[in-house]
């Protein structure tokens, strides 16, 4: 059995990531969607609070935090219920971060590490998915083909968080047949030939972040550039670190469609009455509540696993497959409150349920 009750560590960091989601990102949400571009000084007040890397060592100059996905998921669904555009973006690092903390050689870690725990935000993130309908990430398209001692990568990536501005990307590479074990992680610059980055992407979503297309054409990179050189990464267990991310920043987007929906559910009247009374209404709101606490469950119990050391392949795909349902739902049941009024932009609830609406299509975009 696992332990539901948060340690004072847990705490202070999810207050910390709560104070951030209130005071900097709920505030700025519609405009910064409405513009297509986070706050200008918003990376900058969130890289200095620590929550993106908390786990690097104190030899890299890190804080030491203990590497749980517990905890991961508890400051995620915070900054998710804040803003997920702003969350994606200031959580990019983490991309590259973690997997290099966890499989990365000496050197590696002492580039990498050190980077991602500087005063500036690091100009680093990470390049799963592609562009194709049936998007499997165990039968990349992207490949890496050896050529000598070095390797030669080739394909196209889409929805690369942070990708205009960034200077080094971690792109996922198939180097034999299909499944995890064929998927390593190389580091590729920007300025390498054959490398070509789009202008941002526009989404139905998930707007204020800057998403861009990542083309690799004939692009020879070194052996070193593998991540964790020839003994390479443990792919399966990063996915399921990722999957828990994104389920957890999902379970913020559905909290607060919810909450905005009960707030609403009390104060509009119809006839005299709140239309919380209204059994259709009542029943409605029950339903998303009962939904969200039980993916919840689902999420944190696939972070636990992980905690432990465990194999949490199914727990973390299970979790996704549940919380994926459920955030469109909830987000869709929430404009069905507001009634005509949800419809409008104005109205938090249609960008709740946009961005909602992505999950079942994101991969690779969060690491706990």
């Amino acid at each position: 059995m696992f332990d539901l009750e948060p340690s004072e560590d847990q705490k202070l960091m999810v207050q910390t990531a709560r104070e951030l989601a209130k005071n900097e990102m709920d505030p700025a949400a519609h405009d910064a969607d409405e513009a297509a571009k986070l706050p200008a000084d918003f990376l900058k007040k969130s890289w200095e609070l620590g929550l993106a890397c908390a786990a690097i060592p104190e030899k890299y100059n890190g804080a030491s935090m203990e590497r749980s996905a517990v905890t991961g998921a508890m400051i995620l669904e915070e900054l998710g219920a804040g803003d997920l555009s702003m969350a994606i973006a200031m959580l990019a690092p983490s991309l590259v971060a973690y997997p290099v903390l966890d499989y990365g050689t000496d050197l590696q870690k002492e580039i990498v590490l050190r980077a991602c725990t500087g005063s500036e935000f690091p100009k680093l993130t990470a390049a799963l998915m592609e562009p194709v309908y049936d998007f499997d990430p165990t039968a990349l398209r992207t490949t890496a083909i050896r050529s000598g001692t070095n390797y030669v990568l080739n394909g196209v990536k889409t929805l690369v968080p942070n990708g205009s501005t960034a200077d080094s990307f971690l792109v996922y590479a198939r180097v034999g047949g299909t499944g995890f074990d064929n998927v390593q992680a190389f580091f590729v610059q920007r300025t390498v030939p054959g490398v070509t980055v789009s202008e941002k992407e526009k989404n139905m979503g998930i707007n204020a972040l800057d998403t861009v297309t990542l083309t690799l054409e004939n692009v020879g990179v070194a052996p070193d550039t593998r991540v964790g050189g020839a003994k390479g990464i443990d792919f399966e267990r990063i996915m399921s670190y990722s999957r828990v991310a994104q389920s957890a920043l999902a379970l913020g987007v559905a909290r607060k469609a919810y909450e905005h929906s009960v707030t609403y559910a009390m104060e509009r009247k119809t006839w005299g009455q709140p239309i919380a009374t209204r059994q259709a209404i009542a029943f409605m709101i029950a339903d998303m509540r009962i939904e969200l606490d039980a993916a919840r469950l689902l999420v944190w119990e696939a972070a636990w696993h992980l905690d432990k050391g465990r194999k949490a392949t199914k727990e973390s795909y299970l979790a996704k497959m549940v919380v994926d349902e459920m955030v469109l739902k909830v987000t869709d049941d929430s404009v069905m409150v507001m009634g005509g009024h949800g419809f409008i932009r104005e109205n938090p609830v249609e960008r709740w349920l946009r961005n909602g609406r992505g999950f079942a299509t994101f991969d690779g975009l969060a690491m706990v």
